[in-house]
């Protein structure tokens, strides 16, 4: 009987190792994948492909979540737009402030007037951070159900949900995780969300309370802010640049489908696919770098050494700073 050649001289192909590699089972982070539901349990006794899914008819909650989350960004990121163009486009370009706040004051009549600012600024930050929260939440339920969180042989994995919220430097990363992953984007959303707030209770919140209007709040009140204690305004403003810059072009990014999935350096090994979620990584970062250094140049570099308000306004804004100490 002939043998084989090759059983003779076995050889490790490079497509054998490829097949062979060992990867952690971590979920892709893509927004087209989640937007998509589990199917739902079968009802007891039922067994029917409607029933398990395989109809692919229906969409859940899970689903109009996420378009809620995607288009409330769109009508925020019109508003981010004016905002940055006044108060860092603007101020670049004629190097004054003074002569520059007539345009905020103009922005103001399309953003924030009793009927636009709460379609343009407050109610798509509500649905956009409740409709994200909420969506998590419902994933996180999906897996218990799934994996039958309710019963005693699921106690592991409870506890396993537990430390990949609060991880412990002993615990096991590869257990399951019933949570959904938490990509450096939420992550960037949920600390922009307190940034913003402090903002907004800054330059809306504290005038309202203090003089009961807000009109005379502009660039000079945030100059006469640096000029007085110019180091908590400079890490705060340093910080909402940074982490909000940072969120919206990678969430933006992330809509248009142009993000390479999570954790990409280590899953992608064919070279033309790995050079091309590269070249998407540093276009999407360096798109990221130049808006923040632009605002940074213009907020932080004009408006922040812009020097003391004198006179009347002055002092209106020193009796509005003397509320919080600062």
């Amino acid at each position: 009987m002939a043998t084989d050649p090759r059983a003779l001289n076995p050889k490790a192909s490079q497509e054998t190792l490829i097949s062979l590699l060992h990867l952690d089972p971590q979920p892709m982070d893509n927004g087209s994948i989640y937007e998509k539901e589990l199917p739902p349990l079968p009802d007891d006794g039922s067994m029917t492909p409607t029933a398990l899914g395989l109809s692919g008819a229906g969409r859940g909650p899970i689903y109009y979540l996420s378009r809620i989350q995607r288009y409330s960004s769109y009508s925020f990121c019109l508003f981010a737009g004016l905002h940055f163009a006044n108060t860092s486009v603007l101020p670049l370009v004629y190097q004054s402030v003074p002569y520059s706040e007539p345009f905020l004051l103009m922005a103001r009549e399309i953003y924030q007037t009793p009927l636009t600012e709460p379609l343009l600024v407050a109610l798509p930050v509500v649905a956009h951070v409740t409709s994200g929260v909420a969506a998590r939440l419902l994933r996180r339920r999906q897996n218990l159900k799934r994996y039958g969180g309710e019963t005693p042989s699921m106690w592991a994995l409870h506890r396993a949900s537990f430390a990949s919220v609060f991880p412990s430097p002993s615990s096991n990363t590869n257990n399951l995780q019933v949570w959904p992953p938490l990509s450096y984007i939420s992550i960037s959303g949920y600390a922009f969300v307190g940034l913003l707030a402090s903002h907004v209770a800054m330059n809306r919140i504290l005038p309202l309370v203090v003089d009961g209007d807000s009109s005379n709040i502009g660039l000079q009140f945030v100059s006469h802010g640096f000029a007085r204690h110019p180091l908590p305004p400079w890490v705060a403003y340093s910080l909402l640049i940074s982490v909000g810059v940072g969120h919206m072009v990678w969430g933006c990014a992330k809509w248009l489908d142009l993000t390479p999935p999570a954790n990409w350096k280590k899953t992608t090994m064919e070279k033309k696919l790995r050079k091309r979620r590269r070249r998407a990584w540093w276009g999407i970062q360096g798109v990221t770098v130049t808006v923040a250094v632009i605002w940074a140049a213009g907020g932080l570099g004009i408006v922040a050494r812009a020097g003391p308000v004198e006179g009347w306004l002055g002092t209106f804004y020193d009796n509005i700073y003397n509320v919080i100490g600062h």
